[in-house]
């Protein structure tokens, strides 16, 4: 049985991941779509730190979560090695948005961004169910 403090950090990393996958939707629907990435990716990122939790790890870095979710999630079969490829994009994708110069987020790539972050949420909410419920 798990502490009960780290499955409240759970849940309320969840919650975060929830109100991100919100804001994306606001902003894309604005037309912020540089924005909306961005959300996108820290829903993602925030529901991979609810996980950690439950594992009573976390990093300063988001290289370190997205290793860490590699190493301990994807490389061991627990998440499909797509969710992998999905975050480390995510992440990418939100480094140029936030810090490149010029770089052009279209609606269509916020659009897909968002129905990521959302199916990437669900797997993760899964995951902790799952290990909750053992």
């Amino acid at each position: 049985m798990l502490p009960n403090n780290r499955v409240d950090l759970a849940k309320y990393r969840l919650e975060m991941s929830d109100e991100h996958i919100r804001s994306a939707k606001a902003l894309l629907d604005i037309g912020n779509f540089k924005d909306s990435v961005g959300r996108s990716y820290f829903a993602m990122f925030s529901a991979v730190r609810a996980l950690f939790a439950l594992d009573a790890v976390d990093f300063s870095k988001h290289s370190g979560v997205i290793s860490y979710f590699q190493k301990e999630y994807v490389k061991t079969g627990k998440i499909d090695v797509k969710y992998s490829k999905t975050l480390s994009q995510a992440f990418q994708i939100r480094n140029n948005a936030d810090y490149q110069d010029f770089f052009i987020v279209s609606k269509n790539d916020a659009e897909e961004q968002y129905a990521r972050a959302e199916e990437f949420a669900k797997v993760i909410n899964q995951e902790i169910q799952n290990r909750l419920d053992s």
